[in-house]
């Protein structure tokens, strides 16, 4: 990941999420969850569960991409040990470009900024879940090289 900003032709930056980032990043994540069948959106969680990753970088990060006035997109990047890799792997979460600013290559940019952090940081393996229903999605991430798992997720909610 960037330790600095980094600043594209098009004046949109990307860089590591702050603190007094929150409130745009719940908002993007409530709007995320309105799209998703899996989860509710609810702000207290979205941001509590932001704030925890926020403040426990060993945990993971967040990437924004933004313009002079606001966050347009975001990626969490959670961090994991894989045994199958045999070494740190990441997981990544809440990839989402606000809707008004899709289609112009924002999503590859923050994508790129996700694969150069996994490769100088020696991680093994990018996974992420997009949604099933959204052919929008799949095709995006297909076109960046990820292909479909044999594996199906599986979840126990326990709260």
């Amino acid at each position: 990941m960037p330790t600095q900003k980094i600043v594209s032709s098009d004046n949109t930056i990307i860089a590591p999420a702050i603190l007094n980032d929150l409130p745009q990043l719940t908002q993007l994540l409530m709007e995320l969850f309105e799209m998703e069948g899996d989860f509710e959106p609810n702000s207290e969680k979205q941001e509590e569960g932001l704030r925890l990753i926020l403040e426990h970088p060993n945990r993971g990060r967040i990437l924004v991409i933004k313009n002079e006035s606001k966050i347009i997109g975001m990626v969490n990047m959670l961090f994991t040990i894989s045994t199958a890799e045999g070494g740190m792997v990441l997981l990544l979460e809440d990839f989402i470009i606000h809707p008004m600013n899709r289609g112009h290559g924002y999503g590859k940019k923050l994508l790129t900024a996700v694969t150069e952090f996994a490769q100088q940081k020696d991680f093994k393996r990018i996974t992420l879940l997009t949604d099933k229903i959204s052919d929008e999605s799949q095709n995006f991430f297909n076109k960046e090289g990820f292909q479909f798992s044999k594996m199906i997720p599986m979840r126990l909610h326990l709260n």
